[in-house]
């Protein structure tokens, strides 16, 4: 099974959300993804469809906006 990519930039609201990710999917399902730690991950996470983070892509495509921590335009800065 392909995985699940979770978008974020680290706010609290992100944390928590990726906890919750990893609990209900289990970490080896889901691929988290820290803008904070890796910038260069912006560009795909915008192809793939993410408008804001916290953000998760399903195997499928489908980009599930969790909460609104932050606008893709306020992570790149």
């Amino acid at each position: 099974m392909k995985k699940a990519f979770f978008y974020h930039a680290g706010c609290p609201v992100c944390l928590s959300a990726e906890h919750d990710i990893i609990n209900l999917l289990g970490s080896d399902k889901v691929e988290v993804v820290h803008f904070g730690i890796d910038k260069s991950r912006i560009v795909e996470a915008e192809k793939a469809g993410v408008k804001s983070v916290p953000a998760l892509v399903t195997p499928n495509g489908n980009v599930l906006h969790i909460n609104f921590g932050a606008s893709m335009a306020d992570v790149k800065g």
